[in-house]
């Protein structure tokens, strides 16, 4: 993949990234990128692009997805430019989301951005919240985590059970594990500064990260390296029937529940 943006000043060489496409790239634009992670979204991802352009979002900061595998022709490119998406990566490679996010951050880090907001793409989280993420980067924080649990956060719908599993399992383990105070540990929205994702002490681009481990990883390491960290309050509404999640069943909560204690060990530290 050919760019004329700036390099990443570290050997790339060292990075394990999956193999990918950029199917759709029209260059940068602005200094920060929002990442969506999405696969087989349907409907949802087409309605959280539209929020965005309601709170201007392309006007701060450049829309970039990455696509898991869609099958569902939910991502056609011309769309996607008129939804004013600078890129669409397309991991060809095996593995779920944290291949996936490997992959979109080693591709932002390559074109020069200087910090990265993920945001789902199943369209629970309110975008109107980016500005914040981006403002609180641009004052020095390396790692912003959205929680509907703080005073002005909204947390409607949440089935009991992961309300429970947040807040009295996998808040406090990590909070205890990293000796920052976490409230909401297991969305995805999040932002991270270049600093942070480049240091070597981190390393995310390693194969160890395959499925949902990165998110638990960082949330515990980054605190234990004394980076800024901070969360903000924002909105996450779950529908009304079907809940929109690629996590359900006794395995799927088991092998979160396993990453948890694994990042809290200290097991992926590089």
């Amino acid at each position: 993949m050919k760019t004329t943006e700036k390099k990443c000043p570290i050997d790339r060489a060292e990075w394990q990234v999956p193999d990918m496409e950029a199917p759709l790239w029209q260059g940068k634009q602005h200094p920060y990128c929002v990442v969506i992670p999405v696969i087989n979204e349907g409907e949802r991802i087409g309605n959280l692009l539209q929020r965005m352009e309601a709170n201007r979002i392309s006007a701060i900061a450049d829309i970039i997805i990455v696509d898991g595998g869609s099958t569902d022709g939910s991502l056609a490119t011309e769309a996607l430019k008129q939804m004013n998406v600078r890129g669409l990566i397309v991991k060809t490679a095996p593995g779920k989301l944290s291949a996936q996010l490997r992959c979109a951050y080693a591709f932002a880090l390559d074109q020069g951005y200087q910090g990265i907001v993920t945001i789902d793409g199943n369209d629970k989280d309110d975008p109107e919240a980016i500005p914040r993420f981006i403002e609180a980067l641009n004052e020095g924080t390396d790692f912003v985590q959205a929680s509907r649990f703080l005073p002005g956060g909204i947390a409607e719908n949440t089935p009991k059970s992961r309300d429970f599993a947040i807040r009295y399992i996998h808040a406090p383990c990590l909070s205890l594990a990293s000796g920052f105070k976490w409230t909401d540990t297991t969305q995805g929205f999040r932002a991270y500064s270049r600093k942070m994702l480049l240091d070597p002490r981190i390393a995310p681009f390693r194969d160890v990260f395959v499925t949902y481990e990165l998110l638990a990883y960082l949330s515990c390491r980054a605190p234990q390296l004394g980076y800024v960290c901070k969360e903000l309050p924002t909105i996450r509404r779950y529908p009304v029937g079907e809940v929109p999640t690629k996590i359900s069943g006794l395995k799927g909560n088991f092998s979160v529940l396993a990453t948890l204690l694994r990042a809290c060990a200290g097991k992926y530290n590089g």
